[in-house]
C-alpha cells in the first residue's frame, strides 16, 4: 500500500540515499555456461561489493569443457550500449575480456581514450579456439590500441609468453620482468602473470613492472582443471581498485579471493569446475565433508591442474 502523505506534510525527514558502490564497466563476450565472458565478471564484481556495468562484445557459445563458435556484435552496437551508460553513471575502473573482433577492440580502445583516468585492467584469455588469421589479427590490435591505455594486463604465463614474446625461444621460461618489459614497450604499466611453473607441484602468480617483480602468491597445483579463473582474477582486480584499493594490496586480495573461489568451486555439468564467486556466503559445511574440488574430480576424469585460464 502506498501513502499520499510526502514527507515534507508528515513532518518527517525523507530516508538518507545511500552511498552508491564503485562502478566497474566491463566488456566481454556473453558465456551462457556462466563459467567465464560477463557472467563471471558480474558475479565477481558484485562478489567484490562493486557494481558492475556489463557490455556485450561477443557471443560465445561453449559448456564447460570447449568453445563450439563465437559471433561478434556489430562495433556499433558495442559503443553504444557503452555510451549510453556512460552518460548517466560515473564509473571507477573498466575490464576488459574478449572483445569479439579487430573492430571491436577498435570500438572499445576509442571509448577507453575518452577516459584515461580511469583504471584499466585488460585480460588476455587463451584464444586457442579462435582461427589463427583471425586470432593474429585480434591480438595485433589489442596490441596497438588497448596495450597503451591499460594499468594491468592479466594472463597466464604460457598466453602472455605467447602475446607479449612470440619469438621466445630460449631454453628457460621468460620470466615475469620480462613479459612486464615487452608489456612495456607497448604502454602497459604493470602484468599480472598467473600459473608460472615452479618445482614441487606449485605455481606463481606474480604482479611485476618492467623494474622486477612487487609481490605475488604461490598455488599449489592439484588435479582439477578450470574454466573462468582468469576473468574471476582480472575482475576482482578491477573493482578493487574501483574501490580506491592500493594495487599491490589490490592483488593480494583477489588473489586471495581466487584461491578461495578455486577451493569452493563446482561442475556443474561435465566439463569442467567453475570458480564459486560467492564462497563466503555458504553455510559451513558439515564435519567430515571433503572441502573444495581437490575431491570431485571421478575416476577416468582427465587429470589436469589449477592453472588460471
Amino acid at each position: 500500500m502506498t501513502s499520499d502523505t510526502s514527507p515534507a506534510e508528515s513532518g518527517t525527514e525523507p530516508l538518507a540515499e545511500a552511498p552508491a558502490p564503485a562502478c566497474v564497466m566491463t566488456f566481454n563476450a556473453s558465456d551462457a555456461s556462466g563459467a567465464g565472458g560477463l557472467a563471471g565478471d558480474v558475479a565477481t564484481i558484485a562478489a567484490m561489493g562493486a557494481h558492475a556495468l556489463p557490455v556485450v562484445t561477443s557471443v560465445v557459445m561453449r559448456d564447460t569443457a570447449e568453445v563450439f563458435d563465437h559471433h561478434s556484435l556489430e562495433p556499433e552496437v558495442v559503443v553504444e550500449q557503452a555510451r549510453s551508460v556512460l552518460e548517466d553513471v560515473t564509473i571507477a575502473a573498466w575490464k576488459v575480456g574478449y572483445l569479439g573482433s579487430p573492430e571491436g577492440v577498435s570500438a572499445v580502445a576509442e571509448v577507453l581514450s575518452d577516459y584515461p583516468d580511469v583504471p584499466l585492467v585488460a585480460y588476455m584469455p587463451n584464444l586457442s579456439w579462435v582461427e589463427e588469421d583471425e586470432q593474429q589479427a585480434y591480438l595485433d590490435a589489442f596490441r596497438e590500441l588497448v596495450l597503451p591505455q591499460t594499468e594491468v594486463l592479466v594472463g597466464s604465463h604460457q598466453t602472455l609468453t605467447d602475446f607479449l614474446l612470440p619469438e621466445w625461444d630460449a631454453d628457460r621460461p621468460a620470466s615475469p620482468r620480462e613479459l612486464a618489459v615487452a608489456a612495456a614497450e607497448h604502454g602497459t604499466r604493470f602484468v599480472l602473470v598467473t600459473s608460472v611453473p615452479l618445482p614441487d607441484q606449485f605455481l606463481d602468480n606474480v604482479l611485476a613492472s618492467a623494474q622486477g617483480a612487487i609481490t605475488g602468491e604461490k598455488f599449489e597445483r592439484f588435479e582439477v582443471s578450470f574454466v573462468g579463473a582468469g576473468d574471476t582474477l582480472s575482475a576482482a582486480l578491477a573493482a578493487l581498485l574501483a574501490a580506491g584499493s592500493e594495487l599491490h594490496m589490490a592483488v593480494g586480495e583477489s588473489l586471495a579471493f581466487l584461491d578461495q573461489a578455486l577451493d569452493a568451486g563446482f561442475r556443474p555439468g561435465m566439463g569442467n569446475v567453475i570458480p564459486d564467486r560467492f564462497f563466503w556466503a555458504l553455510p559451513p559445511g558439515e564435519e567430515g565433508e571433503e572441502a573444495g574440488p581437490e575431491g570431485s574430480p571421478e575416476e577416468g576424469d582427465v587429470p589436469g591442474s589449477r592453472h588460471i585460464h
